[in-house]
């Protein structure tokens, strides 16, 4: 795992607070999937699986549970945000709550 900023964690109101931006990851890229699961891509070159699922269990995240919102994430200064920059989350949280991922590789046919 890359060195990453200290994260203080999510509070109780749903919003993810860091204390430093020394050795910060960034989001370079981001696809969303069905059932609020992503494949993000961080600054570092690693690819990993996000399950969105758990960010519903917070007020600040209720609108994600709407498909559609979900699906329109975008990135913003390298964090991912939805509604026009009204949600956001912390790259560091997005790393450190996701998954290793491998993309499949594709067999070419000889």
């Amino acid at each position: 795992m890359p060195e990453l900023s200290r994260f203080e964690g999510i509070s109780p109101n749903g919003i993810a607070y860091a204390n430093s931006t020394e050795g910060a990851i960034e989001i370079k890229a981001i696809k969303p999937l069905p059932d609020k699961m992503m494949i993000i891509t961080f600054t570092s070159g690693e690819q990993r699986v996000y399950d969105g699922t758990r960010l519903l269990q917070y007020p600040a995240f209720a609108p994600l549970a709407d498909e559609d919102v979900f699906m329109q994430v975008t990135i913003d200064d390298g964090i991912a945000t939805w509604c026009n920059g009204t949600i956001d989350i912390a790259p560091e949280v997005m790393y450190r709550d996701s998954y290793s991922y491998s993309p499949p590789h594709e067999s070419t046919a000889s």
